[in-house]
This record gives C-alpha cells, structure tokens and sequence, in this order.
C-alpha cells in the first residue's frame, strides 16, 4: 500500500499513469518529443498524492521520466527514420556533445536545490511556446544549421537542458532546427533520434544522482514502495511503458497529417499549458 493512500486512491493512481503513458507515447511520435513534458507534470501530481517529498519529489519526477522515454523515443524514431525523415548528419555531429551535456548535467542533478528544476522547465517550455506561436518565418539565425564550435555548442546545452528538464531533448532540437530554416516535420524527426541518445545515459545519470537521497528519505525513489534506482521509480515506468510503446506509431502518422502551421500551434500550446503548471508550483510552493 503507498503511504497515506487507500486502496481506491492507489486504483486512481494507477489508470492514471496507464493512461498518461498512452498520451506521452502519442505525443512523442507527433512532436518529435521523448514525452517527458506531459510525463513530468502528472509524475509531479502523482508522487505528491503518494507523499514524497517536496525536496526530491521534482528530480524523481525527471529520471523515471527520462526512463520511461527510453522505449518510447526508439520506437518513435525507428517510425520517422522508415519514412526518410531523419537528418542523420546531424546526428552524426551532436552525438558526443550531447552526451557531454547529459553527464553534466547528471552531475548537476545530484547537487542542485528542488526549484532548479522547475525553473528549467518553465523557462524553457514559455521561450519555446513564444517561438512556436509569435515567431514568422522571418524570424531565423540563418539559412541554415551552422558548422563547427558553434554547432558542438548547441549540441551541449540541448544535452545539459534535457537532463535538468526530464525531456528528451525535442523541445530544444526544434527549435534550433526551425530557427535556422528546416521544415518542422524534418525537425520532428530528427528530434525523436536525439531523445534515445538522450535518455539511456539521462536515466542512468538520475540512478547515479538519486542514490544519497533515497538514503536520506526511504521508499522515496518507489512511490513509497519497493522497486527503485536513485531517482529513478520502477513502479512509474513499469505502469507508463506498454501503452506508450503502442500509441508513439499513431503519433508519427498523425504528425506527416499536419500542416507545418498546425503542428507548430499545437506544439506551442501545449508547452504554455505545462509550463504554467510549475509557474503555480514555484508561488505556492507544492
């Protein structure tokens, strides 16, 4: 039994999570995304209704959700890659700076105070939203990605921000992508690659990091039962995976569906709407 919950409340936890993976899951094959937005908002509702603690409750929110979109951002990709879509010369150059990014910022999640997190996701989910729904499309670094240090740069900072935000770096690589005039659906695709390289070393860096705290605070990194890795709670990927491996194909299809205009509104809606929700997490302190 998780800790201050009866059996009908743990019921409710449960559908609850089966039926955010299916939404995580459908939402990384249209955006492009690892589903760790969707995913780090609802761990946050759940793990506080199950009593963890506020100290660690937003980085376990994080690594079970950088677990969770392991499975998800492969099977994502592999749907994008069969139809051509993925720009693998860019992956080819991002692959050892974005991993450079994950470790540090692994690093960084073993140290950093509970508000870092969330002030991370907000920022980055409402400059994300602004471009997606203000930005025309004049609005361009260039015409194209550019080569060189700068590149490797922007390679390192969309490893480090995915950690520290839980995501799999989508919401980073699309944006640089479409800034510098590449079609939004390429940007999707090669988004979904970015998040296996993203998550496999993130998840396992929130294992590294969450071993003090579950010392500190025990039964913490497992909804308050058994099953976990630092912050990582088995529990939350054992109920999310199965539905979200199903549903990221029909995300992927429903994406190629889209106008250019429409998959970017969308996509930026839906960014204000999660960031908006740690705006009112970080004033009222819960």
């Amino acid at each position: 039994m998780i800790a201050g919950l009866n059996a009908s409340e743990v019921g409710e936890l449960v559908l609850l999570l089966v039926a955010v993976g299916a939404l995580s899951g459908f939402l990384a094959g249209v955006f492009g995304i690892g589903g760790g937005a969707v995913l780090v908002p609802v761990f946050y509702e759940c793990f506080r209704l199950a009593g963890v603690p506020l100290e660690v409750r937003m980085p376990l929110c994080i690594g079970t959700s950088l677990a969770v979109i392991i499975p998800i951002s492969i099977r994502s990709w592999r749907a994008h890659h069969a139809r051509g879509a993925v720009d693998m010369e860019i992956l080819r150059i991002w692959w050892a700076p974005v991993l450079a990014g994950v470790i540090v910022g692994s690093v960084i999640a073993r140290y950093a105070p509970e508000r870092l997190f969330k002030i991370v996701f907000v920022m980055v989910a409402y400059s994300a939203a602004a471009r997606l729904l203000l930005a025309r499309e004049a609005w361009r670094f260039g015409d194209d990605l550019p080569r060189g240090p700068l590149m490797k740069i922007y390679g390192f900072f969309v490893g480090l921000l995915s950690t520290l935000m839980g995501v799999g770096g989508g919401l980073y690589s699309n944006l640089l992508m479409t800034f510098y005039g590449r079609p939004i659906h390429q940007a999707v695709a090669t988004s979904s690659a970015l998040a296996v390289l993203i998550s496999i070393p993130g998840a396992l860096g929130y294992v590294y990091a969450g071993w003090p705290a579950a010392a500190h605070y025990p039964g913490v990194a497992a909804l308050q039962l058994p099953f976990a890795l630092g912050y990582v709670s088995l529990i939350g990927v054992m109920l999310v995976i199965p539905t979200s491996v199903l549903t990221a194909p029909l995300g992927v299809r429903t994406a190629h569906a889209m106008s250019k205009r429409m998959l970017e509104v969308a996509f930026g809606c839906y960014l204000l709407t999660v960031g908006s929700r740690f705006v009112i997490s970080l004033l009222s302190g819960q």
